[in-house]
C-alpha cells in the first residue's frame, strides 16, 4: 500500500467505523435542549400571545404563510387551545428528555417536531438565535447524540455489564424502546389519514420511523450479523455526515455576519457597537451599557475585535492552538451579549453551536469535574445499610463507588463493574 493510500484507507475507516466526535455532540445536544426548555419556561405565561390563538399573527394568516412555503408545524393541524396546550407541553417534555438523553433517537425527532411546530407557526418572533436552533434541531436527528453524557449512555453501560455476567446473553432496554415507536407510528398513522402531512415531510417521518424500527429489530434479532454491522456503517456516515453540517454551519453563519459587518460604515469607522448600547431595548442594565459605551477606545477594539474574530475564526480550524484562542474569545464575547444586550438565549444558541469546535480533552477533562463534583456530593450524603440497594449501585468514577471497590478486596471479593450513570465521560 502505497504512502497515498494508507491515508485515505485510514480516512474511510474512521468515517464509516466509528461516530466521531461523541463529546462534541453531547455538548450540542445538552447546549440546544437547555437553551429551548429555558426559553419556553420563561415564555410560559406569554405563550398564547407569542405561537397560541391569541397572537396578532392569527391561525388563518399562519396558514396562508405555510400553504405557499411548505413548512412544517404541527400547530396547524388544530387551532384549538387544547391543541396548542399539548404542543407546548410537548415541547418542554421532549427538550428535557433530550437534555437527559433518554431514548435520544426518538426524542431528537419529538424535539425537532417541537421547535419546527412553534417557530413556523409564528416566525416573525424569532432572532439569529431562533434561526440557529431552527437549523440545528434537524441536524441532531441525523447525529447519534447520546453516545457519553446521557441516560442511553448509562443504560448501554450496564446492559453490556449483565451481558457479561451472563456469558454474554442479549439483554435489551425493556419495553420502553418499541413502546415509544408503537406509539409514534400510532400518531403518525392518524396524521396521515387525515391528510396532514404530505411530500417530503410525510416521507421523513415515516422513513424515520421504519428506519428506527428496522435497526432494533435486526439489534435484537442478530446483533452480531453482517447486515448489522452495514447498519452501522450508515450510521455512523449520517451521524458524521450531520456533524459535518453542524461544522459547517457554525462556521457559514461567522464568515457572513462578519463580512456583512464590513461592508457597512459604522463597522468600518469603528462606532457600531456604541448604538445598541444606547437603545432601550437592548439595555436591560442601563448604567452598565452607559458606561461602556462612554469609553470610545473599548468601543473601537471591540468593534474591530468582533469583526476579526468573526471574519478569521473559520480559517483558523487548521491551526488547532489558534482556533482554541478564537474560541474562547467568541464564548466570551456571547457571555457578555447575554449580560449587557439582554439575550441571554441568543447567546446560549451561538455558545451550544460554538461548543463543537471544543477540543475532546478539554470536554473529558470537564466531565471528569463533574463527576468529581457530584461523587464529593454523594459522598457527603448518609450510605444506605447493607441490602438496602442492588450490587450495581456504585457510581462509576464517585468517591463512594472508590470505597466500595477497596473494601471488597479487603474481604477478598471479586470486584463488579460499575453502572455509567449521565454525566461520567
Amino acid at each position: 500500500m502505497s504512502r497515498i493510500e494508507r491515508p485515505l484507507v485510514r480516512g474511510i475507516n474512521n468515517v464509516t467505523g466509528f461516530a466521531l466526535g461523541p463529546y462534541q455532540t453531547a455538548v450540542v445536544r445538552i447546549g440546544f435542549a437547555a437553551t429551548w426548555l429555558f426559553f419556553l419556561l420563561r415564555e410560559l405565561p406569554h405563550r398564547h400571545e407569542m405561537y397560541g390563538p391569541d397572537g396578532p399573527w392569527n391561525w388563518d394568516m399562519a396558514q396562508q404563510l405555510i400553504a405557499s412555503n411548505g413548512a412544517f408545524t404541527a400547530l396547524m393541524w388544530s387551532d384549538g387551545h387544547v391543541w396548542f396546550e399539548i404542543v407546548y407541553a410537548v415541547g418542554i417534555i421532549s427538550s428535557v428528555l433530550l437534555l437527559l438523553g433518554w431514548h435520544t433517537r426518538a426524542m431528537s425527532v419529538l424535539f425537532m417536531i417541537g421547535v419546527l411546530s412553534l417557530q413556523n407557526r409564528s416566525i416573525f418572533m424569532g432572532d439569529g438565535g431562533d434561526n440557529v436552533l431552527h437549523l440545528m434541531s434537524t441536524y441532531l436527528v441525523f447525529t447519534r447524540c447520546g453516545q457519553v453524557w446521557s441516560l442511553d449512555a448509562r443504560r448501554a453501560a450496564r446492559v453490556r455489564g449483565r451481558a457479561r455476567v451472563e456469558d454474554g446473553a442479549a439483554v435489551g432496554d425493556g419495553a420502553v424502546g418499541p413502546a415509544l415507536w408503537w406509539v409514534f407510528g400510532l400518531g403518525l398513522s392518524v396524521v396521515t389519514f387525515m391528510g396532514e402531512l404530505s411530500g417530503g415531510w410525510l416521507l421523513l417521518f415515516w422513513g424515520l420511523w421504519l428506519v428506527h424500527g428496522f435497526w432494533w429489530a435486526v439489534g435484537r434479532r442478530a446483533p452480531e450479523s453482517e447486515l448489522r454491522k452495514l447498519l452501522d456503517v450508515v450510521a455512523n456516515l449520517a451521524h458524521n455526515a450531520g456533524l459535518l453540517v453542524i461544522m459547517v454551519e457554525a462556521c457559514l453563519i461567522y464568515a457572513t455576519a462578519g463580512w456583512y459587518k464590513i461592508q457597512g460604515s459604522r463597522w468600518q469607522d469603528g462606532t457600531a457597537v456604541y448604538y445598541p448600547l444606547n437603545l432601550d431595548y437592548f439595555s436591560p442594565w442601563p448604567a452598565l451599557s452607559e458606561l461602556l459605551s462612554s469609553h470610545g477606545i473599548m468601543v473601537l477594539l471591540v468593534t474591530y475585535g468582533t469583526v476579526a474574530v468573526q471574519v478569521a475564526f473559520p480559517f483558523t480550524l487548521f491551526n488547532r492552538r489558534v482556533k482554541n484562542v478564537l474560541l474562547v474569545a467568541m464564548i466570551i464575547e456571547h457571555s457578555v451579549i447575554a449580560v449587557v444586550l439582554g439575550l441571554p438565549f441568543f447567546s446560549l444558541a451561538m455558545i451550544a453551536a460554538d461548543a463543537v469546535f471544543l477540543p475532546t480533552s478539554f470536554l473529558r477533562r470537564l466531565g471528569g469535574w463533574a463527576a468529581r463534583a457530584r461523587g464529593g456530593a454523594v459522598s457527603r450524603l448518609p450510605l444506605p445499610r447493607r441490602g438496602d440497594v442492588p450490587e450495581q449501585r456504585a457510581v462509576n468514577g464517585t468517591l463512594g463507588a472508590r470505597r466500595e471497590e477497596k473494601r471488597g478486596e479487603k474481604r477478598g471479593e471479586e470486584p463488579t463493574e460499575p453502572a455509567r450513570v449521565g454525566f461520567t465521560p
